[in-house]
């Protein structure tokens, strides 16, 4: 009977660890072979602003197109560059002066950037326009075992996984590094992936750069769940086990 409890007592202490595999990243990174880097532009979402900005021969002829700009003033933050911008409507719309409004659908920001220099031009609003479009508001949130959960701003157009995390200062030690869960809302479509983080094998995915309002879930592992329940540390695991083993002793007396 106390072999059996014994056995017992040692299945849940090796139960209740980790190991290195589970904690480690990219642990077959060394049979990465050179691969190229296949960048992409997020399209252009409802809920999206964008920084608009069009140049002309003739500076006055644009200065109505550039807000903020137009007012003298030059935006010096993130903050006061999204006060400035063109809130993309639900209808997937902006709305700009003289153009009215413009679809923005399955667009990215240099392809829109094109269309509007294209109505510019062919409405003779301008001469030779040049127009440049930026999203000032994408964002990212990082949420459950990370060291600084929250939503990030970020203004780069490529950021990683791996980027993305690190601003939320990495994982726990009990973040579960095999089941990291991204949700992606993209042009009305929701979808789900599962990375493991101890693999390169999301490196080749679509999930390895992060898109405009990605949200990442870090769950906890086996162990901090465990941790977090009735049976908790080691101290408790060798409390109960105790007290079995105290009165399965006094029962067969």
């Amino acid at each position: 009977m106390r072999q059996k409890f014994c056995c017992l007592f040692v299945l849940m202490i090796l139960s209740s660890c980790a190991s290195k595999k589970d904690i480690l990243y990219l642990q077959d990174a060394d049979n990465i072979v050179n691969n190229n880097l296949n960048y992409s532009s997020a399209t252009i979402q409802p809920n999206d602003i964008l920084r608009i900005s069009i140049e002309s021969l003739e500076p006055e002829a644009a200065l109505i197109y550039n807000k903020g700009i137009s007012q003298g003033v030059q935006a010096q933050s993130i903050q006061l560059l999204q006060l400035d911008g063109y809130l993309v409507s639900i209808d997937n719309t902006i709305n700009l002066p003289n153009l009215g409004n413009i679809s923005t659908a399955n667009l990215t920001t240099q392809q829109l950037a094109t269309k509007i220099k294209g109505i510019l031009t062919e409405g003779d609003y301008l001469k030779n326009p040049t127009v440049n479009v930026r999203l000032v508001n994408a964002k990212v949130t990082i949420l459950g075992e990370v060291n600084k959960p929250g939503t990030y701003n970020f203004t780069e157009q490529n950021i990683t996984l791996l980027q993305a995390l690190g601003y939320a200062n990495d994982l726990t030690i009990n973040g579960k590094r095999r089941d990291v869960l991204i949700t992606r809302e993209v042009d009305g479509i929701r979808k789900v992936a599962h990375i493991d983080l101890t693999s390169t094998d999301f490196l080749n995915s679509e999930f390895y750069f992060i898109k405009p309002n990605d949200v990442i879930v870090v769950n906890p592992n086996n162990p901090r769940v465990k941790k977090a329940g009735f049976v908790g540390d080691v101290g408790t695991i060798l409390t109960i086990a105790s007290l079995a083993l105290s009165v399965t002793i006094l029962l067969t007396r």
